[in-house]
């Protein structure tokens, strides 16, 4: 009996989720989906299972998430990976694993069909003097191999922290402003897009954050002034193909007004 009711079960999530497949595919998709992979650790410790595993299984989900992106011809996706105050909090042998793993992560996307036959361009921004050689050995290569890619553009943050960024931003700016360069009329909105690592990257329409918090954590922070917000109690490893239709729908509700 209970194996024909978690077939059944599973037959009606299954129409549920075809259903939302059409309904979405009937509106207007964003452009731009940004993910703050939250939970990795958590979802570990609550099933009992070493840290390093739960990172594993992260990135395991990223992957699923790039076939959604894909599938519904999503442009422009970015992942919050690894943040400038995580080189800090996180312990020396957890880090070396994430770097083994973003290591791991980036030599797969160079040899994954779907990159090739989709022209995924692959992006890494933060603060790259932060991570080790090996690490950035591996984002050259990616980078190098899909530089010429443009139909979609895959980006992933590491080492990056906003207000940092913003900093960054504002130094270019002044120095060019005090040198004669730039005069104070024309420093506006666009001269500090131009000077963020997302710089020819449209504004986030959409940015998801699972694991039950809500908040930004500094990402994105200049780039999301009018992005639509989602927040997902599951933890990133248990993410759902039917929590992301769901979070597609509820952005195709709204109505996004800017400011105004």
């Amino acid at each position: 009996m209970a194996g024909f009711t978690d077939r059944l079960g599973e037959a009606l999530g299954n129409a549920v989720d075809r259903k939302l497949n059409r309904e979405i595919r009937k509106k207007k998709l964003p452009n731009h989906v940004a993910c703050i992979m939250d939970g990795n650790r958590r979802h570990a410790l609550q099933k009992l299972i070493p840290v390093a595993l739960g990172h594993k299984m992260g990135k395991e989900k990223l992957e699923d998430v790039m076939d959604w992106i894909l599938e519904f011809k999503i442009k422009y996706l970015t992942v919050y990976a690894l943040s400038t105050e995580n080189l800090s909090s996180r312990s020396e042998e957890e880090l070396e694993e994430l770097f083994n793993l973003y290591v791991l992560g980036l030599e797969e996307l160079v040899d994954d069909k779907r990159i090739h036959e989709n022209r995924v361009k692959i992006s890494v921004i933060g603060r790259r003097e932060l991570l080790p050689k090996r690490v950035n050995d591996s984002i050259d290569i990616a980078e190098k191999v899909t530089n010429n890619y443009e139909q979609y553009v895959f980006t992933i943050c590491l080492a990056y922290g906003s207000r940092e960024e913003i900093v960054e931003a504002i130094r270019e700016i002044a120095t060019l402003h005090a040198s004669g360069d730039l005069s104070l009329e024309d420093i506006d909105e666009r001269e500090v897009s131009n000077r963020l690592y997302t710089k020819g990257m449209p504004d986030p329409d959409l940015i998801i954050r699972t694991s039950g918090e809500e908040r930004i954590s500094n990402f994105l922070l200049w780039q999301s002034a009018y992005s639509e917000f989602i927040f997902v109690d599951t933890f990133w490893p248990s993410f759902s193909k039917r929590e992301f239709l769901r979070a597609l729908q509820t952005y195709q509700t709204r109505t996004r007004r800017f400011g105004e």
